[in-house]
């Protein structure tokens, strides 16, 4: 198991963070627009939120500055996900993944264990 701040598991943002930054680098605002559509919509991400989390997650070794450009005379920051990074948000996907399924189980879901 891993450490990540006062929790055992990320919260929902961090997630959503990692899920993003998975795909590749991304500068800000291609992560906060990648988190929207990765939750259906239902968690829209405001930038002081997200730079917070992204400091929390560097600070933990699990994504870091990929590079930096100017465009229109503004510093954009690309992060990655470490392979800390990676190791932490499978385990949380599959952790995730397994509630689930005990969930739709028990509810009596059909295909449930499928």
């Amino acid at each position: 198991m891993y450490s990540f701040g006062m929790s055992k598991h990320l919260q929902e943002p961090s997630f959503l963070i990692l899920t993003a930054l998975a795909a590749g680098p991304q500068h800000g605002y291609a992560v906060i627009k990648d988190v929207d559509a990765i939750s259906g919509g239902r968690v829209a991400m405001r930038v002081g939120t997200l730079y917070g989390a992204l400091d929390r997650l560097d600070v933990a070794g699990l994504v870091e500055v990929d590079r930096e450009e100017v465009v229109d005379s503004r510093l954009r920051r690309y992060y990655r996900l470490t392979e800390k990074g990676r190791g932490v948000l499978q385990v949380e996907a599959e952790r995730t993944r397994d509630q689930a399924r005990a969930a739709l189980v028990r509810l009596g879901v059909a295909g449930a264990l499928a």
